[in-house]
C-alpha cells in the first residue's frame, strides 16, 4: 500500500505553492500525482519552457501552425469554447490581482518532480469530456445564469470593492483552502447550477478518487497528491468507502445531445407559417404584408445590433441583418454562421490566435483577437435572431395594431378558410 499525502490547493495562491514545496520536502515521495489531464499538462509544460527560455535569453523557435478553420469551429459547440475561454480569463484575472499565475502550484509540483527525478502521474479527467458533460448537463436557465455571471466578471474593474472578482486579495484567496470556506463555496455553486456542479465537482471528485485509490494500491512507497482544495472532501469520502465510486466508463461517457434547439426552432417555423397562412386566407392582405415586414425588420435589427455589440465588422452585421429573417425559418441554418464567415473574411484569424486568447490580460486584448471576435459574432448574431423571433410572437398584436380579440377572429377565419380550401382541393 502506498502512503498517500493529499495537498489541497487554491489555484492562484502563493500559500498553495509553499504547501506543495513543503509536502515534497517533508515526505520525499517517489511519485507526485497532480490534478491535470494530458492536454493541460502539455500546455503547462510549454508555458514553463517558454518562461525558462525567456529568462535565459533564448529566442523562441519559430513555429508555423495552421490558421484555424472557422467553418470547422462553427460545426462544433463554439458557444462552449467561448465559455471555456472566458472561464480561463476570469481565473487569470484573479491570478493577476494576487500576483500569482493560475496553475502555479501545479507548475511547482512538476518542477520539483523533474528536479528530483520523481515520477509524475496525471489523475484528472480530460478537460474536453468535463466541459462537454458540464455544458450538456446544464439546463437552459443555468447556462443563461452562467454566461451572465461570466460577462459580469469580465467587465468588473480592478478598483471595485473586495466582493468583486477584480478586488480579491491575497487573504481571501488563501482562505479558499479553509474547509469551512470550501464547504460554503461548494454549497453555493450547487445552488447556482446543480447540473454544472455535478460535472465540474462531483464527477471529478470521483474520477480523481479513482486515480488516488489506484495509486494507493500501487507499488510506490509514498505519494504526494496535489489537487484543488474543493475536491479534497469528495476524494476523502470515496477513499473511505470505495464501493460508492461510480465506474470510470460512466464518468468518461459523452453526454447524449438532443436537438432541442432544432425542435424548438421547427415549432416556431410551423407557428409562423400557420399565422401567415391564416392571415392570408382571412383576406387581411394589408395585415399580411405588415406581418412579413415586421418579421424581416425585427430580425434585421436584433441580429445586426447584436453583431455590432460583439464588435463585429459592419459587413458582418449587414450579413446577419440581411439573412436573419430567412435563417430563422430554417432550424438547420443560423444567421451567426454567415456573419462569422464574413467576419473571418474581413478580419482573418491567425495561427497565433489560440495562444493570444490564452495570454490575454484584459477584456480589450480578448476582443482584439480575431478568432475570439469571430466566434463571439456567431454567438451574438444567433442570440439576436432568437430574441427577434420571441419578440415577434410576444408582440405580434400590438405590432400589427390590432387587439387580441380581433387577431383571434382573423386567425380563426383564416384557418377555417384554409381548411375548406384544403378539403375542397383534396
Amino acid at each position: 500500500m502506498t502512503e498517500i499525502h493529499i495537498v489541497g490547493t487554491a489555484h492562484v495562491s502563493q500559500k498553495s505553492i509553499d504547501e506543495v514545496r513543503e509536502a515534497v520536502d517533508t515526505y520525499n515521495p517517489d511519485v507526485i500525482a497532480i490534478e491535470l489531464d494530458p492536454g493541460r499538462f502539455a500546455a503547462l509544460k510549454q508555458q514553463m519552457k517558454e518562461a525558462e527560455d525567456a529568462a535565459n535569453g533564448v529566442e523562441p523557435v519559430a513555429e508555423k501552425p495552421e490558421s484555424p478553420e472557422v467553418k470547422d469551429l462553427l460545426k462544433g459547440n463554439f458557444t462552449l469554447m467561448l465559455v471555456q475561454w472566458i472561464l480561463a480569463y476570469v481565473q487569470r484575472k484573479i491570478g493577476m490581482n494576487v500576483g500569482i499565475e493560475p496553475g502555479a502550484e501545479m507548475k511547482e509540483a512538476i518542477r520539483l518532480a523533474e528536479e528530483r527525478n520523481i515520477r509524475v502521474v496525471l489523475i484528472d479527467r480530460d478537460i474536453k469530456i468535463t466541459l462537454a458533460r458540464f455544458w450538456g448537463g446544464m439546463k437552459i436557465l443555468e447556462k443563461i445564469k452562467l454566461i451572465w455571471a461570466l460577462m459580469q466578471s469580465m467587465f468588473v474593474d480592478d478598483d471595485e470593492d473586495d466582493d468583486a472578482i477584480g478586488g480579491i486579495d491575497k487573504i481571501s484567496i488563501d482562505e479558499l483552502t479553509n474547509p469551512d470556506i470550501i464547504e460554503m463555496a461548494l454549497e453555493e455553486f450547487h445552488k447556482f447550477s446543480p447540473n454544472g456542479a455535478r460535472a465540474l465537482i462531483d464527477e471529478r471528485d470521483a474520477y480523481l478518487a479513482h486515480g488516488v485509490i489506484d495509486l494507493q494500491r500501487s507499488h510506490y512507497e509514498r505519494a504526494v497528491v496535489v489537487v484543488g482544495a474543493g475536491h479534497v472532501p469528495g476524494i476523502t469520502k470515496y477513499r473511505e468507502d470505495p464501493s460508492t465510486l461510480p465506474p470510470v466508463a460512466e464518468l468518461l461517457a459523452r453526454p447524449k445531445r438532443y436537438p432541442w434547439g432544432k425542435i424548438i426552432g421547427g415549432l416556431f417555423v410551423v407557428m409562423f407559417a400557420v399565422i401567415i397562412l391564416a392571415i392570408a386566407f382571412s383576406g387581411a392582405t394589408e395585415l399580411l404584408i405588415w406581418a412579413i415586414i415586421y418579421w424581416v425588420l425585427l430580425h434585421a435589427l436584433f441580429a445586426g445590433v447584436a453583431t455590432l455589440l460583439a464588435r463585429g465588422h459592419p459587413l458582418s452585421a449587414a450579413t446577419a441583418a440581411a439573412l436573419a429573417w430567412m435563417t430563422s425559418l430554417n432550424p438547420f441554418l443560423a444567421a451567426g454562421w454567415f456573419a462569422a464567415i464574413v467576419e473571418a473574411k474581413m478580419r482573418p484569424p491567425t495561427a497565433g490566435d489560440f495562444k493570444a486568447i490564452a495570454k490575454a490580460d484584459t477584456i480589450g486584448e480578448m476582443f482584439s483577437v480575431p478568432l475570439f471576435r469571430i466566434l463571439l459574432v456567431a454567438a451574438c448574431a444567433n442570440i439576436g435572431s432568437m430574441a427577434a423571433t420571441f419578440c415577434f410572437f410576444i408582440f405580434l398584436t400590438p405590432l400589427l395594431g390590432v387587439d387580441l380579440e380581433m387577431m383571434t377572429q382573423i386567425l380563426m377565419t383564416g384557418l377555417t378558410n384554409l381548411w375548406q380550401f384544403l378539403t375542397g382541393w383534396i
